[in-house]
């Protein structure tokens, strides 16, 4: 069981990712792709999901594993660039939860 006072491993990366946002690019990685713009961050994501479906696809566990680290921490970043707090995705998530896939998808289309 996870203690509450501590955060969790994708909050603090989340707020790692907000600190280097308008930080100099060539102090960071992350600096670096926030200041090519939200258009590129998401064009990494999807890079990123890419092959980590690559990897589900030939069933290498340890691959994926690692690709899909990437694709949290590029999902991370993506979200930065456009100031969606990791904490309203989880809030949607909790909102969605105990709620039937089936019936949450088709209140969605209306």
């Amino acid at each position: 069981m996870t203690n509450p006072a501590v955060p969790h491993t994708l909050d603090r990366l989340a707020a790692t990712i907000a600190a280097r946002k308008g930080a100099d690019p060539e102090s960071s990685w992350t600096a670096k792709l926030l200041a090519k713009g939200p258009e590129k961050c998401a064009e990494k994501f999807g890079e990123e999901a890419i092959e980590a479906i690559i990897e589900a696809v030939k069933d290498d566990r340890a691959k994926l594993t690692s690709e899909a680290a990437d694709v949290l921490y590029h999902l991370l970043v993506m979200l930065t660039a456009r100031d969606v707090p990791l904490a309203d995705v989880l809030a949607e998530l909790d909102r969605r939860e105990g709620v039937s896939g089936l019936s949450e998808k088709a209140a969605r289309r209306t």
